[in-house]
């Protein structure tokens, strides 16, 4: 399994998440499923459905924690963890799960995307 974890700021489009994705899967296996927490993933409905990808919603407690591979003050003040994108990625695969690309930030920086590969794959 592949996952593209997603984090973004109030006023992001999909277009925003789109183009994060973009740059994060550059050099990156095949991508097989999209992953947000729980209470946002609605904004990456349309571009699961367009990439005929699965969409998974991460809770906040599996976010809370969870080591990654770079830091920000906002995303951990508002969700406990470095990234919301990398965190959202490892989270959805669970155990064994590696970045296989940081957090990338759309060039409207309103959307970040990280990729995690899980033990299987």
């Amino acid at each position: 399994m592949i996952v593209a974890g997603f984090g973004w700021r109030s006023g992001a489009t999909p277009m925003s998440c789109e183009a994060a994705l973009a740059l994060a899967r550059h050099g990156c296996p095949g991508i097989t499923a999209l992953a947000a927490p729980d209470d946002k993933v609605g904004l990456l409905a349309p571009l699961a459905e367009r990439l005929g990808l699965a969409l998974l919603p991460v809770t906040a407690a599996a976010l809370t924690g969870v080591a990654t591979a770079t830091r920000s003050r906002a995303s951990f003040e508002a969700r406990g963890t470095g990234s919301v994108a990398e965190a959202a990625a490892l989270a959805a695969i669970g155990e064994g799960a590696r970045l296989i690309a940081s957090r990338h930030v759309s060039p409207d920086r309103m959307a970040t995307c990280a990729i995690a590969q899980g033990p299987s794959t």
